[in-house]
């Protein structure tokens, strides 16, 4: 198989790095992945996870990717995949509200960039939340770590994360 490649960018801010797809790793993910873009949404930053941003979106694939090459340790420039329920993200405590579009009973699909070091996917209110890893960022992740950390400390208001085919 030929390697697939995806753009993941800041809209707002113009940012963007390269991502080689982890399709010897993660094919069922890739493959769902690859499938759904481009994708688009508001982006967030973690609370828990440390050095993470994300975007949420309703799910994509015919039927949820297995566990496939899943940690909860991730490293700078790994592309991450979670599945939650609505239910799971949907207390106050995390803040989403109706636009987010997260509602119980509505299964979301988490897509992260990790930007930094010493990231542990621990939530006080679950425990370990296991992530597939399925891609790697191969180009840009300084100019991406930078704007990631200025979005922790500037806000996300009106900035978008966006995945798309190279």
């Amino acid at each position: 198989m030929t390697d697939r490649y995806i753009d993941v960018s800041l809209s707002k801010r113009g940012v963007h790095c390269t991502a080689k797809l982890l399709d010897d790793r993660a094919p069922i993910t890739c493959e769902a992945v690859w499938n759904a873009l481009p994708l688009s949404s508001d982006v967030y930053h973690a609370k828990y996870a440390r050095n993470e941003i994300y975007a949420l979106f309703p799910a994509f694939a015919p039927a949820e990717p297995p566990l496939e090459n899943p940690t909860v340790t991730p490293i700078p420039g790994d592309l991450c995949y979670f599945s939650f329920s609505g239910t799971q993200l949907g207390t106050q405590a995390y803040g989403y509200g109706g636009a987010s579009g997260v509602q119980a009973g509505t299964p979301v699909i988490d897509l992260a960039l990790f930007y930094e070091r010493n990231n542990l996917l621990l939530n006080g209110d679950v425990g370990w939340v296991p992530g597939i890893v399925w891609g790697q960022v191969v180009e840009g992740l300084d100019a991406m770590a930078e704007a990631c950390n200025d979005l922790w400390r500037g806000g996300a208001l009106g900035e978008t994360l966006s995945f798309s085919r190279v």
